[in-house]
């Protein structure tokens, strides 16, 4: 009798853990990897400055890209697309030069052939208020449904890329690009 039942016990906590391990992996894993997800170096950061030099006095507004995230999965429907799920965590700041303490920004998220043209382009706004002595204020946002399509069904995530970054001017890409920061300081 105690061998049966340390058989069933064993049976039971063996079918517990094949249970707990579907849960986590789904019922069937994906066939093949989720698209990259990143921010494009020359857009994930935004410096806007009030006057013509560009010196920490002079920063209004500023804005990074801190990370991006995806998981995603592949669909059986017949367009077969690659239903994808984006979190884009920001950082925003407010310089000495903020005239408000709201600020409306604006981020693109663009899908793309990977090193190859843009897909689908979307532009998002996102609006930061920042309490009275706060200069510094850090975002999630997420976006639920991204349709990546493919060809076929045996077209691979490793084709495609989702890339985030904000609107920015021409002047504002020259800055990136140049490597110079400006980053508004925690009191």
């Amino acid at each position: 009798m105690r061998r049966i039942a340390t058989i069933l016990a064993a049976v039971l906590v063996l079918s517990g853990c094949q249970g707990f391990r579907d849960r986590v992996q789904g019922p069937r894993p994906n066939p093949g990897p989720c698209p990259n997800a990143l921010s494009l170096y020359d857009a994930h950061r935004l410096v806007e400055f009030r006057g013509e030099e560009q010196v920490l006095g002079n920063v209004g507004f500023t804005g990074e890209v801190l990370n991006v995230a995806g998981t995603c999965s592949y669909t059986d429907r017949r367009v077969s697309p690659i239903d994808m799920q984006l979190a884009v965590r920001f950082a925003f700041g407010r310089g000495p030069a903020a005239d408000a303490s709201e600020k409306t920004y604006y981020y693109f998220v663009a899908v793309t052939r990977t090193d190859q043209a843009v897909i689908h382009r979307e532009v998002f706004p996102i609006t930061v208020r920042f309490a009275p002595g706060q200069n510094r204020v850090e975002v999630t946002e997420e976006i639920r449904q991204i349709s990546i399509p493919r060809a076929t069904p045996t077209t691979s995530g490793s084709n495609f890329e989702v890339i985030v970054g904000f609107e920015l001017t021409p002047e504002q890409v020259e800055f990136n690009r140049s490597g110079l920061r400006f980053r508004v300081p925690v009191e």
